[in-house]
């Protein structure tokens, strides 16, 4: 039977298979001369594959035209499916949120009669990975407008469609808002951290009075220990795979700023031939290599090389404010960055940060009002997580 696994109970019946040919009229897009500038800057859009960034609507795009650049090439009309069927990036789907003109590696779809675009492009999200596979190994890899037009899909009546489609919009559009949700508390969690440090907002004690002046220091003066890792030998098979967590720079840059696991462990032999050492969980780990200047705090004891220096703090200084300090230190490591073929810190120059540090009644408000914003964006972040998975099961289950 040719029916979807899950269905709205008014609709019976098998889906037809038919062509994206059949069901809709596709066209390729065409780029006005990039030699006359009174084509560009204006305010008509012009689509290329890096403006679909994986929302449902494009709703601005990098390149703009002038009415007469505009008049140059194929218009998309509002509501046309834009697929990208060149380059790297194959797979990727839009709906042009306005009258468009795209470049030659996106085919924009119309719905023909009895036929829907929003559940056209549901179709080709779910099977965008699929889709690209038929490009093949080659140095440009492409599906030209006829193969493209000869894929086959199962289509039910008009009126399902329609209610597929709408009811996809609505999760859609849950997303949508749960990401802006996510890209306001990050930039007023950006904007509050610059009036922090810079000290144009300050809080109060209990009783409502002034703390005290901040005191510049050093970051080594900070801290019990400030000591970077060492790697043992890679040739050594006996010195891996054992059971102490051997942080990656990787591991900071996925995981944040809590770090719970690392992908790779050494054996206490390892450890024990090398420069590395254990660090106690709830220390500062700051990378000086690849990733420069990220900061994380580890909650379980790992081993790391030389690409991190490892942060003991004494016990007047305030583990999270430490962590928010070196986070907005970010913006000036530039200067302390070395030359070379890739830009590296050395361990020194870090812990001759010179930091503005406030009392330690200062550091827990201000590091307890960050966490609290923290703590909303990972909320947040997991409710997109949630909603693309429970999407994701949707789709499964919603088309044949």
């Amino acid at each position: 039977m040719n029916r979807p696994q899950l269905r709205f109970p008014e609709f019976k019946g098998d889906w037809e298979k038919k062509k994206l040919g059949e069901v809709a009229e596709i066209t390729t897009g065409s780029t006005p001369s990039t030699l006359i500038d009174e084509y560009y800057n204006g305010n008509k859009l012009f689509v290329s594959p890096a403006d679909l960034q994986g929302n449902r609507y494009v709703l601005n795009t990098k390149t703009t035209l002038t009415e007469l650049g505009f008049s140059k090439g194929r218009k998309i009309k509002k509501g046309s499916v834009l697929f990208v069927c060149i380059g790297s990036t194959i797979g990727k789907v839009a709906i042009a949120n306005e009258e468009s003109l795209t470049n030659q590696q996106i085919n924009s779809l119309n719905a023909k009669a009895n036929f829907e675009n929003d559940f056209i492009f549901t179709l080709l999200e779910k099977n965008g990975s699929e889709i690209k596979l038929l490009a093949g190994v080659q140095a440009v890899p492409q599906i030209n407008k006829t193969d493209f037009s000869k894929l086959l899909f199962s289509f039910p009546t008009l009126p399902e469609q329609t209610k597929i489609a709408s009811f996809l919009t609505a999760v859609d559009e849950k997303l949508q808002a749960l990401k802006k949700k996510k890209s306001l508390l990050e930039n007023y969690k950006k904007g509050i951290m610059q009036k922090l440090f810079s000290q144009e907002l300050r809080f109060k004690d209990e009783n409502g009075e002034e703390f005290a002046e901040w005191e510049e220091m050093r970051l080594e003066e900070v801290c019990k220990i400030a000591k970077s890792g060492g790697t043992p030998i890679s040739t050594n098979k006996n010195y891996y795979n054992g059971d102490i967590p051997f942080l990656s720079i990787s591991d900071i840059t996925a995981q944040g700023k809590y770090l719970t696991h690392t992908s790779n462990h050494i054996s206490k032999l390892g450890l024990e031939n090398s420069s590395s050492w254990i660090v106690p969980e709830n220390s500062l780990i700051y990378s000086m290599y690849a990733s420069v200047g990220f900061v994380a705090i580890n909650k379980i004891p790992i081993a790391t090389s030389q690409a991190v220096l490892n942060l003991i703090l004494k016990d007047e200084f305030d583990l999270e404010f430490m962590y928010y300090t070196l986070v907005d230190f970010q913006k000036n490591i530039a200067q302390f960055i070395t030359t070379g073929t890739q830009g590296n810190l050395n361990a020194q120059s870090v812990k001759n940060f010179e930091l503005k540090i406030p009392s330690l009644s200062e550091q827990i408000k201000i590091s307890n009002f960050l966490s609290n914003i923290d703590e909303k964006i990972n909320h947040t972040k997991m409710q997109i997580q949630q909603t693309e998975m429970w999407k994701k099961r949707l789709l499964q289950k919603m088309f044949v």
